[in-house]
């Protein structure tokens, strides 16, 4: 059995939202092939400590601030690599390469035109990166259809960008025509749409993807036939069966008390950090949250938040 080599990767922002690749060099494994900066954690070094130490070395920036994001093992011929990603957004110095043969700056949607080929441990990081950071679950069955799809154009115009239609108490017909609807206005604004629990209704309405409850999640041996495909979890069992199924995302509460369930014990951040550190996937934070818990979620590891009533506030 090959040692396992971790490597710290970093997605570097500028503030336009574009981020950093480089192309390796002649003389390395895959040469010409893109990747994200980084390099081999030291001994006695954190990942983190070592991404920092990395971008100095071979680009000449200066971390300050980070957060961790998502960490996947691949097998190479040469090394059996664990790789641990991690965000980048606030750097100081300019960018002047020491181990590259290029340096691009690219926005998510357009790398896969502009550089090609990637690394295979890194292709998957790709989708992950047009996944937006909110996703707005829909209440038309509390709320009323009209409210709901009002509510859904004013979250769309301030760039709400991935929605679950998740209505199992509407009758079937007007499920149906509320989901149309849905997927109409949220298409009009370059979002995701995915549906809860139902792949017929999701492909009769031309939805982007499915969405599994967590029941539904662990009867799966195989990924659903999706663009998307995302899973509710509770437990660290269920987030690691949605990632051996290489689903999209998961998402992960309840964080906090919800008036939805409130039976259930909340994870707390510090649960929520501790069940879903070091997957591959990215995962969301549910439960009692809003838009303002976006950054608290993104420092402590999450991709994004999940919410039913703070997403149409």
């Amino acid at each position: 059995m090959r040692k396992v080599v971790d490597v710290a990767a970093g997605v570097i922002y500028q503030e336009d939202g574009s981020f950093l690749l480089g192309q390796r060099a002649p003389g390395t494994f895959y040469p010409g092939y893109w990747e994200f900066p980084g390099g081999k954690v030291e001994a006695g070094e954190t990942p983190a400590q070592a991404l920092c130490r990395e971008l100095d070395e071979e680009l000449g920036l200066r971390v300050l601030k980070l957060r961790p994001w998502l960490m996947r093992e691949h097998l190479y011929e040469h090394a059996h690599v664990r790789l641990h990603f991690f965000e980048v957004t606030e750097w100081s110095g300019a960018v002047n390469d020491h181990v590259h043969s290029a340096l691009k700056w690219v926005v998510a949607g357009t790398m896969e035109q502009e550089c090609t080929p990637m690394l295979p441990a890194n292709g998957p990081i790709l989708k992950a990166l047009h996944l937006p950071r909110r996703m707005g679950i829909t209440q038309a069955a509390d709320i009323g259809i009209e409210t709901q799809l009002a509510r859904l154009d004013g979250a769309l115009d301030r760039g709400l960008g991935l929605v679950q239609i998740r209505e199992s108490a509407l009758p079937s017909d007007e499920r149906r025509r509320f989901a149309v609807e849905v997927v109409r206005r949220a298409h009009a604004h370059g979002a995701i749409v995915v549906v809860g629990d139902d792949a017929e209704l999701a492909r009769a309405i031309g939805a982007d993807g499915l969405h599994l409850p967590a029941a539904r999640l662990m009867s799966c041996e195989e990924r659903p036939d999706f663009a998307w495909v995302g899973a509710s979890c509770h437990c660290r069992d269920e987030l690691l069966h949605a990632a051996r199924l290489e689903l999209d995302y998961a998402l992960l509460g309840s964080v906090m008390p919800t008036l939805s369930h409130p039976e259930r014990t909340p994870l707390g951040w510090e649960g929520f950090a501790r069940e879903m550190q070091s997957l591959p996937i990215p995962v969301f934070a549910l439960g009692g949250l809003g838009w303002g818990d976006l950054e608290h979620a993104r420092n402590i590891g999450a991709h994004g938040v999940a919410a039913i009533r703070g997403a149409w506030a």
